[in-house]
């Protein structure tokens, strides 16, 4: 058993730091491993909380306060207040209207919407946690980020959960984004614009890799997240103000409002970076991914409603993504690519106000305490 001081004595000799062949004074202290580390130790100075930065930041990345982005710190408090599992909501009549109440025309569309979501998800808690939360170099920005990885599972598990309830064939709808060329251009279009960050070497101190860092996660936070994902529920919602699938559906709602959380930290996040290192995204740059965006969105929807839904139809999801996408560069602070959009379903934010207040015996209580008080900046 070790003695106590055992650990403490730094300037004990240990002979086996030494090589075998070393000629050793015997009237001389012999430096050890654990004396080097002391003087190392000795030599660290107090974190400033100045020094830190959204990325190459210089300061200790272990050392989560004094916080020098408290707004990040909130976010992850928001995010537990939101805490939620599927297995709240029943979804006994969802299966009733599937089988039973549903057109072709509504059960293809409700297919392909999860089909997309499933494979989105998983891509976007990879991206998360390989190319974004490892290169930013502040813990207050990694700890929400980390919380946001356990959502991205959290709202897979939940489309699972949707896709197994239903008794859907998994196996045929997992594999929809690699056999349906309208799901598969959204996410090829997405691994083309983040594979490269994905990098564990990817250099942020070089200026061009930062601009493509900066404007990869643009295309994250504020398309992939912030537009395709908020617009993108928007079909099953429909069903549900019909009176469908609101099992499903309500489970959406769970899922949008984490979404909104994503977006606006990514918001946050894009515009405090390109402040604190000068930049400014390429216009140019910015109108090609405003408009492959769209493509690719139009693409989709013209797949998943080629018959139109009662009360919804492929222009307007088109019409709804253009106005999003305006709100959410304005609230970045550049160009509205879209100029003129107008907000054809203004029902569509209210998804966003979900509170949710049931009876003890029908189901546990589970209220949203943070979310429908928002405000995009």
């Amino acid at each position: 058993m070790y003695s106590a001081h055992h650990f403490d004595d730094w300037d004990s000799p240990v002979s086996a730091t030494l090589p075998a062949d070393a000629a050793v004074d015997a009237g001389a202290p012999v430096k050890t491993a654990l004396a080097h580390d002391r003087e190392a130790f000795a030599a660290l100075a107090p974190v400033n909380a100045a020094d830190k930065r959204i990325v190459n930041g210089k300061a200790d990345i272990n050392q989560l306060a004094p916080f020098k982005y408290p707004w990040a710190w909130e976010f992850f408090l928001k995010a537990n207040r939101n805490h939620w599992t599927p297995l709240e909501i029943g979804m006994a009549q969802d299966v009733h209207d599937y089988h039973h109440k549903l057109s072709a025309a509504e059960r293809h569309v409700f297919e392909n919407v999860l089909a997309y979501l499933t494979t989105s998800d998983i891509l976007a808690m990879r991206n998360i946690g390989l190319a974004v939360m490892e290169k930013m170099s502040a813990p207050e920005l990694q700890i929400y980020q980390a919380r946001q990885v356990y959502e991205e599972a959290l709202h897979t598990w939940t489309y699972q959960h949707c896709i197994e309830s239903l008794g859907l064939d998994q196996q045929e709808i997992y594999n929809r984004y690699r056999v349906v060329p309208a799901i598969h251009g959204k996410i090829q279009l997405a691994n083309q614009r983040l594979e490269r960050v994905l990098r564990s070497d990817f250099d942020l101190t070089n200026r061009g890799n930062l601009h493509e860092f900066a404007l990869s996660y643009f295309f994250f936070a504020v398309i992939f997240e912030g537009c395709w994902f908020y617009n993108g529920f928007t079909p099953v919602f429909a069903l549900q103000r019909r009176g469908l699938m609101k099992g499903a559906a309500e489970q959406l709602q769970y899922i949008m409002r984490d979404e909104v959380l994503h977006c606006a930290f990514g918001i946050r996040v894009v515009r405090e970076l390109l402040k604190e290192e000068n930049l400014a995204l390429d216009p140019q740059a910015l109108r090609l991914l405003w408009d492959e965006a769209e493509a690719a969105e139009s693409a989709y929807a013209g797949y998943i409603l080629r018959e139109p839904i009662l009360g919804y139809n492929a222009e307007l999801h088109v019409q709804q993504f253009r106005f999003i996408a305006n709100r959410r560069a304005r609230q970045v602070g550049v160009s509205e690519p879209f100029p003129g959009a107008e907000n054809v379903l203004p029902w569509l934010d209210e998804q966003a106000n979900l509170r949710k207040e049931k009876n003890f015996f029908e189901t546990r209580v589970t209220e949203y305490q943070t979310g429908g008080a928002l405000a995009w900046e």
